[in-house]
């Protein structure tokens, strides 16, 4: 038998020659100094011979272990090189045949009714958070678990939304390569057994009443034609134009606000996460800045209260005049982020950055400082697209 001294020794000759071990394996080595191992064996009363790898790339002990299990095969009547070549066969139609494959089929035949950026989005999302896990698993051979897997990996880093809206694609995908079993082999679809309140984590909320889409043009016009104060009716248009909290707004003071550079930083004593919160100001929320700025007083608050210049207005004020326009039980200021986040969505918004307007922030300091410089070009055009969508939905417009 062969051993790792003998081998290294082995010098290249004129011709090729042969040193053998055990049991018909033995090393080949050429005139250039290349050492192949190789298997001489007999399957149906034929002698053959198969190549197991090159050494050192294959060390003797590897060797010995590819030849033992070529055996174990020869003793089943099953003929080694065969069986190799229809393993690779079956790898390569199952790389045809793997989740990534039928997912961009899927997005293809899907994507066609769907706006170009929320096919975007949803392409982006599968690219980042899914193929990395079961793209290239054969679709027909992935279990449950293994979407699980994929499915948590996300919630782990805070992104309960998406986290649910990917095992709701990754459904989507399967039950498109059903409906082509024929070139899938796909037969079952296991995130329809998975419930995302199985395996994601519900964060704790609120239900604020909130109208739906549709009646918000409704909504728009009519905080125009309130008889409340022209403050309170600047600061509901305010909250419909940025989303942010109640509280973060009626607390805000003109020192906050740089206009000139339309961005306005709120403390992080003041934000609910107590991490600083950039809001890029669109036109719109800008031309209305420069009106509020008209009933500026004694004080830096820019709703201040009627009776103590130092302190902000209620937040009942909000709620009040909201129930005066025939929104009583059925809109809060609260509800506008959630009216912006829904259809900011659907105009296919990219999620990280709906969320991060919505000052949802995950991961420690530093990372979400460097989250809000380096998505706040991409913030400010949604922004500005916010804006433009309710300029277009109070004028009457399709939306």
């Amino acid at each position: 038998m062969l051993t790792d001294t003998q081998i290294k020794a082995a010098k290249p000759q004129v011709k090729a020659y042969t040193l053998s071990d055990d049991f018909g394996l033995y090393l080949f080595v050429q005139p250039n100094g290349s050492k192949w191992w190789r298997l001489r064996y007999t399957h149906e009363g034929r002698r053959n011979m198969m190549s197991i790898g090159v050494y050192p790339d294959i060390s003797l002990l590897q060797a010995r272990e590819r030849r033992d299990a070529a055996r174990k095969l020869i003793a089943q009547g099953i003929d080694p090189v065969a069986h190799k070549k229809n393993v690779k066969s079956e790898k390569l139609a199952n790389q045809a045949n793997s989740f990534e494959v039928w997912a961009v089929k899927w997005w293809t035949h899907w994507s066609v009714s769907k706006s170009t950026r929320h096919a975007e989005y949803v392409k982006r999302r599968l690219e980042a958070d899914v193929y990395p896990f079961i793209g290239k698993r054969p679709i027909a051979d992935i279990d449950g678990y293994e979407i699980v897997d994929t499915v948590k990996n996300i919630a782990a880093r805070g992104a309960l939304d998406m986290a649910k809206r990917c095992l709701q694609t990754i459904g989507q995908v399967f039950r498109y390569a059903i409906a082509h079993g024929k070139e899938s082999k796909a037969t079952r679809n296991p995130a329809a057994d998975i419930k995302p309140g199985d395996i994601i984590e519900n964060r704790p909320h609120k239900n604020y009443a909130r109208i739906d889409i549709n009646e918000l043009p409704d909504l728009l016009r009519a905080i125009d034609n309130s008889p409340a104060k022209p403050t309170t009716r600047i600061a509901v248009k305010l909250l419909a134009l940025i989303f942010v909290r109640t509280s973060e707004l009626i607390g805000a003071s003109w020192s906050e606000f740089d206009l000139e550079s339309a961005l306005w930083r709120i403390p992080p004593e003041r934000m609910k996460k107590k991490t600083p919160h950039i809001v890029p100001l669109a036109k719109q929320t800008l031309e209305i800045l420069k009106i509020l700025i008209q009933f500026k007083g004694n004080s830096d608050l820019l709703f201040y209260n009627r009776n103590d210049h130092s302190k902000p207005m209620s937040n009942n004020t909000i709620l009040k005049a909201l129930e005066t326009m025939g929104y009583k039980g059925r809109m809060t200021g609260h509800g506008f982020r959630g009216l912006a986040s829904t259809q900011l969505n659907e105009m296919g918004y990219d999620e990280k950055h709906i969320e991060l307007q919505l000052a949802h922030l995950v991961g420690n300091a530093t990372k979400r400082a460097y989250d809000h410089a380096k998505h706040l070009p991409d913030r400010t055009i949604m922004m500005q697209a916010w804006a433009d969508y309710l300029d277009q939905a109070a004028q009457g417009a399709k939306i």
